[in-house]
């Protein structure tokens, strides 16, 4: 046995010994977060868990409902909802939670409140179960910033008033990446210690990249500037190489390789969809904040995604997001837009 290398392993930097270091940073801190955080951590290994046995399982098929956004719900959608509301609720530290699937808001009682607000997606890209491709969690955390009788409009803020925001990957490795505003951090789950170890500290997004990530089936009912940019990409006119498409239709796992990798991530507003498809509170917000805090940008085609304020909780918005130069070019193209008009 090699006592050595056991030694090292438990000199690790766990996501919890990680947020209490930041915690200690801040002497006036009582422990909320931390204690929130470890519940959405409990709730992303359970939910690994269920990921990788779900073939086994028959956690596969239809549960026979359709959510608030008319989506076929998968089982494994609804045991993560489940899972999501129980971990963040006896937490004791949440009042407000949004939920993709659960058509209103959940006020948690009195007993068990705290000061925070949780807006989450507990499986995105659920629709990939099946065939074995990544998929995940994603989440975003508010301030209850009152003492009276919490209401949705606690939630219905801009992204930019987000305390963090993380989400969870559920693939070849099991991957949490958080964000509490000071920077982006991504942590593996090491199976043999059910642990979360700090395995890509301060990610930064490459300046510019060289890879787009779009549904180009929906090319013939996108406007002008997203149609021009996808052209640019496929047959740039000064001599640059053409940039690549890889798109696997699971946010989680699209913006993950663009945070890592750089280039940009679009979901365009379009003919059939003319708000975007993607939900701002629990999609578009928690991933620019992650986007922003490792040097990229978001933008919705009008305006900084997180500078939004949504009126409704499964409200939708179009989105480019990605490294910095990229998501430039994409804002030119749509200011060029707005001149024309």
């Amino acid at each position: 046995m090699d006592h050595a290398a056991d030694a090292h392993r438990t000199d690790l930097m766990t996501i919890t010994r990680f947020v209490l270091n930041e915690q200690s940073k801040y002497p006036e801190s009582r422990g909320d977060f931390t204690i929130l955080l470890s519940h959405i951590v409990l709730g992303c290994k359970f939910v690994c868990s269920a990921v990788n046995k779900a073939g086994l399982a028959k956690l596969i098929g239809l549960a026979g409902e359709t959510n608030i956004q008319g989506e076929e719900q998968k089982k494994l959608d609804v045991l993560s909802n489940d899972v999501f509301v129980k971990a963040l609720v006896s937490s004791g530290r949440t009042s407000v939670l949004v939920s993709e699937e659960d058509e209103e808001a959940t006020f948690v009682e009195s007993s068990k409140r705290g000061k925070y607000c949780v807006v989450f997606d507990p499986l995105d890209g659920s629709s990939n179960i099946d065939c074995g491709v990544s998929i995940g969690t994603i989440f975003g955390i508010y301030t209850l910033t009152h003492t009276d009788e919490p209401t949705t409009e606690d939630v219905l803020k801009p992204g930019n008033e987000m305390v963090a925001a993380g989400y969870c990957m559920y693939g070849s490795s099991c991957m949490l990446v958080l964000s509490t505003g000071t920077g982006v951090h991504g942590f593996t789950l090491d199976p043999s210690l059910g642990e979360f170890i700090l395995t890509h500290p301060d990610i930064k997004i490459p300046k510019k990249g060289n890879i787009y990530s779009v549904n180009e089936g929906n090319a013939r009912n996108w406007d002008g500037p997203t149609t021009k940019y996808v052209e640019k990409c496929k047959f740039p006119k000064d001599g640059s190489p053409a940039k690549s498409l890889r798109y696997v239709g699971s946010m989680v796992a699209d913006v993950h390789r663009t945070l890592l990798y750089g280039g940009i991530f679009l979901y365009p507003a379009d003919k059939k969809s003319p708000n975007g498809k993607l939900r701002v509170l629990y999609e578009v917000f928690p991933m620019s904040f992650l986007m922003e805090q490792a040097g990229g940008q978001a933008f919705t085609g009008k305006k900084r995604a997180l500078d939004l304020v949504p009126e409704k909780i499964h409200e939708r918005s179009p989105i480019f997001l990605g490294s910095y130069d990229d998501v430039e070019e994409i804002k030119a193209l749509y200011a060029m837009e707005e001149e024309k008009n």
